[in-house]
């Protein structure tokens, strides 16, 4: 293996039909209009020197090392802000050119301390490159004049260093901060000589606007942004390309590597969904792989109460098979079931929900999207027919409006967030629908047009407020209705959403939102152009969350905002493969495809290739499984890479059913709250161990590549073959693209899926049917038509949730995430990501604060009707009052411990977003966090123990 080089064309790709041909150098090339000399020359395999200029940022022209001559012009020109023209005659090496460059790189060199045998860019540093490329020899202005080089490092970031002495003041980290991220957080600080990079009006990184996205470290074209990673072990020496395992944007990433040590995980920039940005989760929080917590060796127990025992791989096999096999021996074959990860790839879930169907005799299966995005797939199919968002991420930049609602993408999504916000400053108009003022509402050179900020339960309302304007004020693209809709699903909609009852003025009282704000709204989203609607769990995490996606999604077809670019309807997925785990048939009425259990043709399918019976029936959902556990007809569990105890609703209710079962089988990294319950655990893998494909937010399908071989020794879709042929299933793959090979001859939307197609074109999307080469799968869905033939519009009713606010619970308590954590945080809680959160708090209104005497930092109380617990208050006018918000990355904080078991209609998805609650002043510990600090203590007991035979 080597390290990936990716070649830097100096200045970004132009689209352009109209195409220029000029000479460089006496060689002829065309390019598209608008491309830059540079550009050209690199396309014509001419290299032409730089520093400023890079081709993720748009050219500057500061560094004057690129000059070149053109025939019939004046001056030496910079390439890189010089446009091609037809017939342009171009020279980029003479004699003059030569002598230039060499006397600006010698005024660089003459500022620079010179320590480049022990400089942590030794090998990596463009100016040492480009010092060659000059032929510089000697400087003429020696070294002892004024200079920067005793500048002070800024250490302050966990992941970055700071040295300002080798600071060539290029601009080029300013520049990635401002059009790659879209944060604003640099700047250059004084004039001339005394000009320098600086964290806007703040002292450090740390204390500034930063990020920590790495796209300034990227873009250094010295030491002077290093990684801390790259100082302490040096240049890697190869690279892989794989996919970061965070939120579902599925970034690519290079994971560059000493050995089997992973030094620096760098974007890629070919990656589809990323295209070489990435945030401070994919970019630097990769640490937790190799962390002391991981349990690196299967453990059974025979009560949840007893001492973990180290058992090997064959014992622990052995053991679970035989519990599973006598629990249904004694309640019958559907006692026991699964549940699969949206952190593992597509084929680790697809094994394992083989493993149920096949070796358990059950559909008794299910995954964590039941707690998330269920409703997503459910409203898209019934809807349009498909269970899956419209558009690529690229489709963003061709929005002229864009509604958000109920997501929060630049602390979920950062990377599309990014790519979103550069739209928005480039004169895309955005509308936000959330009860807190996300960041989107108000950044730097970003400005929503529109906050509806609604109380949390009433998004239907609201959807439904927006429709009634467009009907009732002849905004509907009929045109669009009368060619792709059922017209009779239509006209009934229609005179529904006309009625009095879903206007704007009559919801008002129940939503909060002003009507004239709502009627505005409504129609720049109506007649603004291309208009693109992007959602995530605000929408769908409620007792309503289905109706608000068909509600939305009949918004997109009123309006003909469906089947091109800059349109659509966009599910912001949570977890890396999400969307992927729906996909490889995790839900216990579906089969991989959405295809339904009970569909005879699609069972047989399965059957002949399985050579096994499958049960007609649909299986248990989670909340099923739970409520069958309290009633004694559930006894047996497996749960693959999820801590159902941290993340599902009524944290007291989980836990009681999973006391209440005879095997618990767990399958992770570390061992997490649910681990406290099980009888029997598998060691897992991290995303740096596994082969396989990830299946992001926009259908993508990415390939994921082992960086390091498995640290527990096994992969973990051999536990599953391993556990389903102990219970008398024989299951074997020899590689893992054998199982992608099974996933693609039994799923349509996959059939043109490979892993060599995966490795030649990079990443396709699905719907990818076709076996030729070129066949990359669709970007843009329902182009001529929906996957279900005519768009179905479906009467949305508002109907408030049960969970009301009273005198004894006042406020209303919703949840989310933020930027530095990931999910539940088993991961980002083992990084340096801790530094900017180091623990969950609740926002509050000022106003709800002072009535209840509570100072910004004080511990308080958080209750609701099903449990309490105690956390930090931060007083925040993010929120209205009466609602407060806070995060569930950390287990001591238990927020699920005070989450109900309402739950949407349709897919029972919990509604995290509505819970009645109350705030006082505490300095107390709940029961909650009493219980984690015990089984803490034990975790902490068997991590040592792991590192002491480690060693």
């Amino acid at each position: 293996m080597t390290l990936i080089h990716e070649t830097d064309y100096g200045t970004p790709a132009r689209v352009s039909e109209t195409l220029v041909t000029l000479e460089i150098d006496g060689r002829s090339i065309t390019v598209p209009e608008g491309t830059s000399v540079m550009r050209a020359a690199m396309d014509a395999g001419i290299t032409v020197p730089k520093l400023c200029a890079t081709d993720s940022l748009e050219p500057f022209g500061s560094c004057r090392l690129c000059a070149v001559e053109i025939e019939g012009r004046r001056g030496t020109p910079a390439s890189c802000t010089t446009p091609v023209a037809p017939g342009m005659k171009v020279h980029t090496q003479t004699d003059k050119l030569a002598k230039l460059r060499r006397g600006v790189m010698e005024l660089y060199i003459s500022d620079h301390p010179l320590d480049c045998l022990t400089c942590a860019a030794n090998g990596d540093c463009e100016l040492q490159d480009m010092a060659g490329a000059v032929g510089l020899r000697n400087v003429r202005y020696g070294f002892d004049g004024e200079n920067h080089r005793a500048a002070a490092k800024d250490e302050s970031n966990p992941y970055f260093t700071f040295d300002a002495s080798k600071c060539i003041v290029c601009s080029r980290c300013v520049r990635a901060c401002q059009e790659t991220q879209g944060t604003f957080a640099l700047t250059i600080d004084g004039r001339g000589f005394a000009s320098s990079v600086s964290p806007g009006a703040k002292e450090s990184f740390m204390d500034s606007e930063c990020v920590s996205c790495g796209a300034c470290v990227q873009a250094c074209p010295t030491a002077t942004l290093t990684e801390k990673s790259i100082i302490e072990h040096g240049q890697p020496e190869h690279s892989v390309i794989t996919t970061c395992a965070y939120c579902g944007v599925g970034c690519s990433f290079k994971a560059e590597l000493q050995g089997t040590t992973v030094v620096r995980m760098t974007p890629w920039k070919d990656g589809g969904a990323n295209e070489g940005h990435s945030c401070v989760k994919g970019r630097f929080a990769w640490g937790y792989a190799t962390h002391k917590d991981r349990i690196m060796k299967p453990m059974v127990r025979e009560r949840i109460t007893d001492p973990w025992r180290e058992v090997s791989w064959e014992e622990a096999i052995a053991y679970a098979a035989e519990r599973l096999k006598a629990v249904q021996a004694k309640y019958g074959r559907g006692s026991i079931g699964g549940i699969t990860s949206s952190r593992c790839t597509n084929e680790e879930v697809y094994v394992v929900q083989k493993m149920i169907r096949a070796a358990f005799g059950t559909n008794n299966i299910d995954t964590c999207a039941r707690v998330c995005h269920s409703p997503t797939g459910y409203g898209l199919s019934q809807t349009f027919g498909t269970s899956a968002g419209t558009q690529d991420f690229r489709s963003v930049d061709k929005s002229d409006v864009i509604l958000v609602i109920g997501a929060n993408p630049t602390d979920g999504h950062p990377v599309f967030g990014s790519r979103m916000k550069k739209r928005l400053r480039a004169g895309a108009k955005l509308i936000v629908v959330d009860p807190r003022r996300i960041d989107l509402v108000r950044s730097p050179h970003v400005q929503a047009e529109y906050h509806l900020q609604l109380q949390p339960g009433t998004n239907v309302a609201v959807v439904n407020a927006l429709a009634h304007v467009i009907v009732t004020e002849g905004l509907v693209n009929r045109a669009f209705v009368e060619g792709r809709c059922d017209p009779k699903e239509f006209a009934k909609w229609e005179a529904f959403i006309a009625e009095h009852r879903n206007s704007p003025e009559y919801l008002e009282s129940r939503t909060g939102v002003p009507a004239d704000q709502v009627r505005a709204a409504a129609r720049l989203y109506a007649t603004g152009g291309n208009a693109a609607i992007y959602y995530g769990l605000g929408v769908t995490e409620h007792s309503q969350g289905s109706s608000t996606v068909m509600a939305i999604a009949n918004l997109a077809m009123a309006t003909g905002n469906i089947g091109r670019e800059g349109v659509g309807v966009n599910p912001l997925r949570g977890q890396n493969n999400v969307q992927g785990s729906c996909d490889m048939g995790s839900f216990p009425h579906e089969l991989p495809g959405y295809r339904h259990v009970s569909d005879d043709l699609v069972r047989h399918e399965f059957e002949t290739a399985w050579g096994v019976t499958l049960d007609p029936e649909p299986g248990l959902r989670i909340p099923n499984m739970f409520d069958s556990a309290h009633d004694g007809s559930f006894r047996g569990l497996f749960v693959q890479g999820e801590d159902i105890v941290q993340s599902d609703p009524n944290t007291t209710h989980v836990t009681s059913a999973l006391e209440s079962l005879d095997i618990v089988i767990v399958q992770d990294l570390f061992l997490n709250e649910t681990a406290a319950f099980a009888h029997v655990f598998f060691p897992g893998t991290s995303f740096l161990e596994k082969d396989g494909t990830f299946t992001n937010a926009e259908r993508r399908i990415n390939r994921v590549r082992k960086a390091m071989p498995s640290k527990v020794g096994k992969d973990e879709h051999w536990v599953a073959c391993a556990l389903a042929t102990a219970m008398g299933y024989p299951m074997h793959y020899e590689t893992t693209s054998e199982i992608m090979g099974e996933i693609a001859r039994l799923t349509p939307t996959f059939r043109g899926v490979s892993f060599e197609k995966l490795d030649r074109v990079g990443s396709v999307q699905w719907p990818c049917t076709g076996l030729e080469d070129d066949d990359t799968g669709m970007a843009i869905m329902h182009e001529e038509s929906f996957a279900r033939g005519l768009g179905r519009f479906v009467i949305t009713e508002y109907v408030p949730t049960d969970e009301r606010t009273t005198r004894m619970y006042p406020l209303v308590l919703t949840t989310g995430r933020i930027l530095a954590h990931y999910n539940v945080g088993a991961q980002t809680r083992r990084t340096a990501n801790v530094a900017w959160h180091p623990e969950d708090v609740l926002e509050i209104n000022p106003v709800d604060a002072e009535i209840r005497g509570v100072k910004d930092g004080d511990m308080v109380s958080l209750a609701s009707r099903m449990g309490a617990t105690t956390l930090r208050a931060v007083i925040s006018d993010r929120m209205p009052a009466g609602v407060v918000y806070t995060t569930f990355h950390h287990p001591v904080t238990g927020a699920n411990v005070i989450t109900t078991e309402n739950s949407d209609w349709a897919t029972n998805c919990p509604e995290y977003k509505v819970t009645a609650v109350q705030v006082a002043r505490s300095n107390q510990p709940s029961d909650w966090q009493v219980d984690y600090a015990k089984n803490d203590v034990e975790r902490k007991r068997i991590a040592a123990a792991n590192v002491l035979a480690a060693e």
